[in-house]
C-alpha cells in the first residue's frame, strides 16, 4: 500500500461525528444572532469551500481524478469498514453509478439529534467535492437516506465537451 494512502487516525465517520456537535451549535448560535437564512448561507459556503479542498486533497492522495480513483475514494474513505453499504456498482469509461442502501452517517446524525443538519454537514458536500476532485465529472443524485429515501442514488458522469457549430 502506498504510504500516501495510509489510514488516517480517525475514520471519515469519526471525523464527521466529532465535528457535528460544534458545527451545529455554531450554526444555531449564528442563526439566533444573524437570522437562520444568513447563518445557513454562510455555513453552506464554508462547508462547500472545505469540500472543494477535500476533493483536491484526495485527488492528490489517490494520484488521479479518474472515475476509477473516485471509486477508490468512495470505497476506501467514505465507505471504509462498512460505513456505507454500496450496491449496484457500475463503472464504465464515462460513468460511475452506485446506490448506498445503508448509511452510518445518517444513523450518526439521527443519534446526535442532528438529522435535519445532516444533509448540510455531509450529503451536500458531495457536489462541491467534485469541483475539487475533477470538475469534468458531474454528480447527479435525486435522493438520500438522510432525507428519508430507502437509498442514495449516486450517478457520476463525465461532462461532454462543448460542441462548436461552424
Amino acid at each position: 500500500m502506498d504510504s500516501k494512502k495510509s489510514a488516517p487516525s480517525l475514520s471519515h465517520l469519526s471525523c464527521r461525528e466529532a465535528q457535528a456537535p460544534l458545527v451545529s451549535a455554531l450554526i444555531k448560535g449564528f442563526s439566533r444572532a444573524r437570522g437562520e437564512e444568513e447563518a445557513l448561507t454562510i455555513a453552506r459556503d464554508v462547508i462547500w469551500e472545505d469540500a472543494i479542498r477535500s476533493g483536491r486533497s484526495l485527488a492528490e492522495v489517490y494520484s488521479g481524478t479518474s472515475l476509477e480513483a473516485l471509486l477508490q475514494v468512495v470505497q476506501e474513505v467514505w465507505a471504509v469498514d462498512g460505513t456505507m453499504e454500496i450496491t449496484n456498482v457500475e463503472l464504465t469509461r464515462e460513468t460511475l453509478c452506485f446506490d448506498v442502501t445503508a448509511c452510518e452517517y445518517a444513523e450518526m446524525y439521527e443519534r446526535l439529534g442532528l438529522r435535519k443538519m445532516g444533509c448540510l454537514l455531509s450529503c451536500d458536500r458531495d457536489f462541491p467535492f467534485m469541483e475539487g476532485f475533477n470538475p469534468d465529472i458531474q454528480l447527479q443524485r435525486t435522493q438520500t437516506i438522510m432525507e428519508g429515501a430507502d437509498h442514495c442514488d449516486f450517478r457520476y458522469r463525465k461532462r461532454l465537451p462543448p460542441t462548436t457549430t461552424g
